[in-house]
């Protein structure tokens, strides 16, 4: 049951997790685009722009949604494609895992903030990678995934 008690923790969820597994998510398609030679872009939320920092752009409503766009791939095959959009969902679960990993091990204490955490990271990993476009018609990992094996790539779906 939600009760009072829980609304910093909403709080906490809200503008501080959520962003930080938007942000992980984002760094996993930043880091394998720029592994396959593409130049990167990437935002963290939508509406004005607050502030860039180098090709990361962090909007007013930080704490909704991100996106990744890549071009000009030296490696451009389908397998690099369907890397990129799997890697967003791949760094989530790493870190979850790490987490745990130094949760069991004792390095770091078993606290709400990382059940959040891997609960947050389940979900976005989960809608991620659920195959759909949204209505602006822009597709998930899931969809860009399966229009990369479908039709092949020929530029990126944000565009």
């Amino acid at each position: 049951m939600f009760t009072f008690s829980d609304i910093p923790m909403f709080f906490v969820n809200f503008f501080l997790i959520l962003p930080l597994v938007t942000l992980i998510h984002e760094a996993g398609h930043v880091l394998t685009a720029r592994l396959f030679g593409g130049k990167i872009k990437f935002c963290i939320g939508t509406g004005e722009t607050l502030f860039n920092i180098g090709s990361l752009e962090v909007k007013k409503k930080y704490f909704m949604e991100g996106w990744c766009q890549y071009d000009s791939l030296t490696y451009n095959k389908t397998w690099a494609h369907i890397s990129i959009y799997l890697a967003g969902s791949g760094f989530n679960l790493f870190v979850i895992l790490l987490l745990n990993y130094l949760i069991t091990t004792q390095f770091l204490p078993a606290t709400l903030f990382f059940y959040q955490f891997a609960y947050f990271s389940i979900y976005f990993i989960f809608f991620s990678l659920f195959p759909y476009r949204n209505d602006e018609g822009k597709p998930s990992d899931g969809m860009a995934v399966y229009d990369v094996l479908r039709y092949g790539k020929a530029k990126d779906p944000i565009d």
